[in-house]
Protein backbone atom coordinates (compact mmCIF):
# COMPACT_ATOMS: atom_id res chain seq x y z
CA UNK A 1 0.00 0.00 0.00
CA UNK A 2 2.90 2.17 0.17
CA UNK A 3 3.03 5.44 -1.51
CA UNK A 4 -0.49 4.93 -2.76
CA UNK A 5 -3.12 7.71 -2.23
CA UNK A 6 -6.81 7.31 -0.97
CA UNK A 7 -9.46 10.12 -1.03
CA UNK A 8 -12.22 9.88 1.56
CA UNK A 9 -15.34 11.66 0.54
CA UNK A 10 -16.94 12.39 3.59
CA UNK A 11 -20.53 13.54 4.79
CA UNK A 12 -21.49 13.41 8.41
CA UNK A 13 -22.45 16.36 10.18
CA UNK A 14 -21.21 15.30 13.54
CA UNK A 15 -17.58 14.83 15.14
CA UNK A 16 -19.01 12.39 17.45
CA UNK A 17 -20.54 10.25 14.91
CA UNK A 18 -20.15 6.96 14.37
CA UNK A 19 -19.53 7.78 10.53
CA UNK A 20 -16.77 10.22 11.65
CA UNK A 21 -15.19 7.44 14.36
CA UNK A 22 -14.58 5.04 11.02
CA UNK A 23 -13.38 8.43 8.56
CA UNK A 24 -11.00 8.48 11.46
CA UNK A 25 -9.65 5.10 11.42
CA UNK A 26 -9.28 4.76 7.83
CA UNK A 27 -7.79 7.69 8.08
CA UNK A 28 -5.08 5.99 10.93
CA UNK A 29 -5.25 2.90 9.67
CA UNK A 30 -4.01 4.13 5.91
CA UNK A 31 -1.69 6.30 6.85
CA UNK A 32 0.03 3.83 9.50
CA UNK A 33 0.40 1.58 6.74
CA UNK A 34 2.11 4.01 3.96
CA UNK A 35 -0.82 5.71 1.95
CA UNK A 36 -1.51 9.59 1.33
CA UNK A 37 -4.63 9.98 2.46
CA UNK A 38 -6.78 12.79 1.55
CA UNK A 39 -10.42 13.90 2.99
CA UNK A 40 -12.87 16.09 1.57
CA UNK A 41 -15.45 16.68 4.48
CA UNK A 42 -18.62 17.69 2.84
CA UNK A 43 -20.59 19.29 5.52
CA UNK A 44 -17.33 21.14 6.69
CA UNK A 45 -16.67 22.52 3.55
CA UNK A 46 -19.90 23.81 3.02
CA UNK A 47 -19.69 21.34 -0.43
CA UNK A 48 -22.31 23.00 -2.90
CA UNK A 49 -24.82 20.03 -3.44
CA UNK A 50 -26.71 21.95 -6.40
CA UNK A 51 -25.23 21.10 -9.62
CA UNK A 52 -26.39 24.87 -11.74
CA UNK A 53 -24.90 27.38 -14.58
CA UNK A 54 -23.04 29.01 -11.28
CA UNK A 55 -20.23 25.66 -11.85
CA UNK A 56 -19.10 27.48 -14.75
CA UNK A 57 -16.84 30.59 -14.68
CA UNK A 58 -17.48 32.87 -17.40
CA UNK A 59 -20.14 32.87 -19.95
CA UNK A 60 -22.05 29.65 -21.16
CA UNK A 61 -22.74 28.59 -24.64
CA UNK A 62 -26.53 28.41 -24.58
CA UNK A 63 -28.05 30.74 -21.54
CA UNK A 64 -31.23 29.55 -22.82
CA UNK A 65 -31.58 26.27 -22.86
CA UNK A 66 -28.89 25.17 -20.84
CA UNK A 67 -27.87 21.57 -20.69
CA UNK A 68 -25.74 20.78 -17.45
CA UNK A 69 -23.80 17.58 -18.82
CA UNK A 70 -22.38 19.67 -21.97
CA UNK A 71 -21.84 22.95 -20.89
CA UNK A 72 -19.56 21.53 -17.89
CA UNK A 73 -18.25 19.24 -20.68
CA UNK A 74 -17.35 22.45 -22.55
CA UNK A 75 -16.28 24.10 -18.81
CA UNK A 76 -13.76 21.51 -17.80
CA UNK A 77 -12.19 21.38 -21.63
CA UNK A 78 -11.53 25.43 -21.23
CA UNK A 79 -10.66 24.88 -17.37
CA UNK A 80 -13.64 27.23 -16.04
CA UNK A 81 -15.54 25.05 -14.04
CA UNK A 82 -15.67 26.68 -10.14
CA UNK A 83 -12.68 26.28 -7.88
CA UNK A 84 -14.30 24.23 -5.62
CA UNK A 85 -14.90 21.55 -8.77
CA UNK A 86 -11.69 21.29 -9.69
CA UNK A 87 -9.77 20.91 -6.92
CA UNK A 88 -12.52 17.73 -6.20
CA UNK A 89 -11.42 16.58 -9.50
CA UNK A 90 -7.76 17.02 -8.39
CA UNK A 91 -7.83 14.99 -5.90
CA UNK A 92 -9.88 12.37 -7.39
CA UNK A 93 -7.37 12.32 -10.33
CA UNK A 94 -4.23 12.00 -7.40
CA UNK A 95 -6.25 8.90 -5.53
CA UNK A 96 -5.42 5.56 -5.89
CA UNK A 97 -8.60 4.84 -3.91
CA UNK A 98 -11.95 6.64 -3.25
CA UNK A 99 -13.91 5.72 -0.38
CA UNK A 100 -17.13 7.31 0.25
CA UNK A 101 -18.36 7.60 4.00
CA UNK A 102 -21.99 8.55 4.64
CA UNK A 103 -24.79 7.67 6.50
CA UNK A 104 -27.72 6.15 4.28
CA UNK A 105 -30.50 8.17 3.74
CA UNK A 106 -33.45 7.22 1.89
CA UNK A 107 -31.72 3.67 0.55
CA UNK A 108 -28.97 6.07 -1.06
CA UNK A 109 -26.27 9.30 -0.32
CA UNK A 110 -27.29 12.57 2.00
CA UNK A 111 -27.60 15.16 -0.64
CA UNK A 112 -24.51 16.62 -0.03
CA UNK A 113 -22.66 13.71 -1.05
CA UNK A 114 -25.05 13.15 -4.78
CA UNK A 115 -23.86 16.65 -5.21
CA UNK A 116 -20.48 15.98 -4.91
CA UNK A 117 -21.20 13.19 -7.63
CA UNK A 118 -23.20 15.50 -10.00
CA UNK A 119 -20.54 18.26 -9.81
CA UNK A 120 -17.47 16.54 -9.53
CA UNK A 121 -18.06 13.57 -11.69
CA UNK A 122 -18.78 16.11 -15.12
CA UNK A 123 -18.96 14.82 -18.65
CA UNK A 124 -15.62 14.86 -20.52
CA UNK A 125 -13.30 14.17 -17.17
CA UNK A 126 -15.48 11.16 -15.39
CA UNK A 127 -16.91 9.50 -18.45
CA UNK A 128 -17.92 10.03 -22.05
CA UNK A 129 -19.69 7.77 -24.25
CA UNK A 130 -16.79 5.73 -25.37
CA UNK A 131 -15.50 5.31 -22.37
CA UNK A 132 -17.76 3.77 -19.19
CA UNK A 133 -18.53 0.65 -17.41
CA UNK A 134 -15.52 -1.87 -18.16
CA UNK A 135 -13.83 0.96 -20.13
CA UNK A 136 -13.95 3.70 -18.10
CA UNK A 137 -11.63 6.75 -17.59
CA UNK A 138 -11.22 5.49 -13.90
CA UNK A 139 -10.89 1.90 -14.69
CA UNK A 140 -7.09 1.96 -12.90
CA UNK A 141 -8.79 3.08 -9.42
CA UNK A 142 -10.75 1.58 -7.01
CA UNK A 143 -14.03 3.01 -5.00
CA UNK A 144 -15.90 1.78 -2.35
CA UNK A 145 -18.92 2.64 -0.16
CA UNK A 146 -18.48 2.72 3.16
CA UNK A 147 -21.77 3.59 5.45
CA UNK A 148 -23.93 3.76 8.20
CA UNK A 149 -27.91 1.76 7.85
CA UNK A 150 -30.85 3.11 10.37
CA UNK A 151 -32.38 -0.28 9.75
CA UNK A 152 -31.05 -3.84 10.93
CA UNK A 153 -29.42 -5.90 8.53
CA UNK A 154 -32.44 -8.66 8.81
CA UNK A 155 -34.22 -5.61 7.11
CA UNK A 156 -32.39 -5.18 4.41
CA UNK A 157 -32.44 -9.00 3.31
CA UNK A 158 -34.13 -11.12 0.51
CA UNK A 159 -37.06 -11.77 3.09
CA UNK A 160 -36.93 -7.98 4.79
CA UNK A 161 -39.45 -5.23 4.26
CA UNK A 162 -36.80 -3.15 2.92
CA UNK A 163 -35.42 -5.53 0.28
CA UNK A 164 -32.39 -7.16 -0.68
CA UNK A 165 -29.31 -4.49 -0.06
CA UNK A 166 -27.91 -5.92 -3.23
CA UNK A 167 -30.72 -3.87 -5.34
CA UNK A 168 -30.51 -0.54 -3.19
CA UNK A 169 -26.70 -0.72 -4.33
CA UNK A 170 -27.14 -1.38 -7.87
CA UNK A 171 -27.45 2.38 -8.79
CA UNK A 172 -24.94 3.34 -6.76
CA UNK A 173 -22.21 1.03 -7.65
CA UNK A 174 -22.92 -0.23 -10.97
CA UNK A 175 -24.85 3.28 -12.00
CA UNK A 176 -22.26 5.81 -10.77
CA UNK A 177 -19.16 4.27 -9.70
CA UNK A 178 -18.75 1.46 -12.36
CA UNK A 179 -20.37 3.17 -14.92
CA UNK A 180 -17.31 5.68 -14.50
CA UNK A 181 -14.60 3.20 -14.88
CA UNK A 182 -13.87 2.06 -11.24
CA UNK A 183 -13.14 -1.32 -9.87
CA UNK A 184 -16.03 -1.87 -6.82
CA UNK A 185 -15.03 -2.95 -3.87
CA UNK A 186 -17.49 -4.96 -1.92
CA UNK A 187 -19.12 -2.34 -0.15
CA UNK A 188 -17.92 -1.63 4.57
CA UNK A 189 -21.66 -2.18 5.47
CA UNK A 190 -21.74 -0.61 9.47
CA UNK A 191 -25.45 -2.25 10.47
CA UNK A 192 -27.90 0.20 12.77
CA UNK A 193 -25.19 0.94 15.00
CA UNK A 194 -27.21 3.54 16.86
CA UNK A 195 -29.32 0.55 18.26
CA UNK A 196 -26.57 -1.64 19.58
CA UNK A 197 -24.62 -0.88 23.05
CA UNK A 198 -20.72 0.27 22.56
CA UNK A 199 -19.09 -2.38 22.39
CA UNK A 200 -20.75 -3.46 19.81
CA UNK A 201 -19.83 -0.25 17.70
CA UNK A 202 -16.63 -0.95 19.02
CA UNK A 203 -16.73 -4.54 17.15
CA UNK A 204 -18.10 -3.00 13.76
CA UNK A 205 -15.18 -0.37 14.08
CA UNK A 206 -11.99 -3.00 14.83
CA UNK A 207 -13.55 -5.43 12.10
CA UNK A 208 -13.48 -1.99 9.53
CA UNK A 209 -9.41 -1.64 11.13
CA UNK A 210 -8.92 -5.10 10.15
CA UNK A 211 -10.28 -5.56 6.62
CA UNK A 212 -7.86 -1.94 5.56
CA UNK A 213 -5.28 -3.79 6.41
CA UNK A 214 -5.37 -5.54 2.65
CA UNK A 215 -8.03 -3.23 1.54
CA UNK A 216 -5.71 -2.16 -1.62
CA UNK A 217 -5.37 -5.62 -2.51
CA UNK A 218 -9.05 -6.99 -2.90
CA UNK A 219 -10.48 -7.78 -5.73
CA UNK A 220 -13.41 -6.07 -6.90
CA UNK A 221 -16.99 -6.83 -7.37
CA UNK A 222 -18.18 -8.71 -10.76
CA UNK A 223 -20.19 -6.58 -13.42
CA UNK A 224 -20.87 -7.88 -16.91
CA UNK A 225 -17.88 -5.99 -19.10
CA UNK A 226 -18.62 -3.50 -22.23
CA UNK A 227 -18.03 -5.73 -24.62
CA UNK A 228 -20.61 -8.26 -24.07
CA UNK A 229 -22.98 -5.69 -25.16
CA UNK A 230 -23.78 -4.46 -28.97
CA UNK A 231 -23.56 -0.83 -28.67
CA UNK A 232 -25.52 -1.13 -32.74
CA UNK A 233 -28.32 -2.89 -31.03
CA UNK A 234 -29.28 -0.37 -28.18
CA UNK A 235 -26.37 -2.29 -26.24
CA UNK A 236 -28.46 -5.69 -25.28
CA UNK A 237 -26.33 -8.43 -24.34
CA UNK A 238 -24.94 -10.14 -27.34
CA UNK A 239 -26.71 -12.99 -27.95
CA UNK A 240 -23.20 -15.91 -27.51
CA UNK A 241 -23.02 -14.23 -24.29
CA UNK A 242 -27.21 -14.63 -23.25
CA UNK A 243 -26.55 -18.32 -24.59
CA UNK A 244 -23.58 -19.09 -22.66
CA UNK A 245 -25.97 -18.30 -19.81
CA UNK A 246 -29.27 -19.83 -20.85
CA UNK A 247 -28.63 -22.97 -18.86
CA UNK A 248 -27.48 -21.69 -15.58
CA UNK A 249 -29.43 -20.93 -12.31
CA UNK A 250 -28.43 -16.87 -11.69
CA UNK A 251 -28.66 -14.05 -13.51
CA UNK A 252 -25.25 -12.57 -14.38
CA UNK A 253 -25.79 -9.27 -11.67
CA UNK A 254 -28.51 -7.56 -10.25
CA UNK A 255 -29.37 -5.48 -12.47
CA UNK A 256 -28.73 -7.98 -16.08
CA UNK A 257 -30.60 -10.87 -14.22
CA UNK A 258 -31.71 -12.43 -17.79
CA UNK A 259 -34.92 -12.82 -16.42
CA UNK A 260 -33.49 -15.29 -13.37
CA UNK A 261 -32.90 -15.15 -9.77
CA UNK A 262 -30.16 -12.67 -8.37
CA UNK A 263 -27.03 -13.99 -7.99
CA UNK A 264 -26.45 -13.87 -4.26
CA UNK A 265 -24.37 -11.09 -2.59
CA UNK A 266 -23.62 -9.86 -5.89
CA UNK A 267 -23.13 -5.79 -5.04
CA UNK A 268 -21.68 -7.17 -1.34
CA UNK A 269 -19.25 -9.46 -2.12
CA UNK A 270 -16.75 -9.80 -4.54
CA UNK A 271 -16.00 -13.08 -6.40
CA UNK A 272 -19.37 -14.26 -6.35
Amino acid sequence: MASKKVLIVYAHQSSGSFNSAAKDAAVEVLTAKGCTVEVSDLYAMKFKATATSEDITGKVKNADHFCYGEETKLAWEAGKLTADITEEQRKLTEADLVIFQFPMYWFTVPAIMKGWMDRVLTLGFAFTHEKRYSQGIFKDKKAMLSFTTGSQESMFSANGINGDMNVTLWPLQNGILHYCGFQVLAPQIFWAPSHVLSEARGTMLESWRTRMQGLLGENPLAFTPLDCFDGEKGYQLKPEVHEKHAAKEFGLTVGIHLGKALPPNNQMKAGV
